[in-house]
């Protein structure tokens, strides 16, 4: 069995594009309403912990919706 080099295996790591994934949850959605508890039940755990955008697939600015929204719903009693 013959080795190869890793970088002839796999191809350069730095060569590769990083592709993000992006959120399915916020298409057509250009804002984050706190009254929409549904929506906003997709970005928050069973503990009630809001969701990173790593995990969510969300924007920068999403997120700080998101954000803003989730308290904003735990306020009014919406959600946990």
């Amino acid at each position: 069995m013959a080795f190869r080099k890793r970088n002839e295996e796999y191809g350069d790591r730095n060569e590769a594009p990083l592709i993000r994934k992006k959120s399915r949850h916020l298409e057509g959605v250009s804002d984050v309403d706190p009254h929409d508890y549904e929506l906003l039940r997709k970005f928050v755990t069973e503990h009630g912990k809001i969701i990173s955008s790593r995990l969510s697939g969300a924007s920068a600015k999403q997120q700080r919706q998101i954000k803003s929204a989730v308290r904003r719903a735990r306020v009014l009693g919406l959600i946990p």
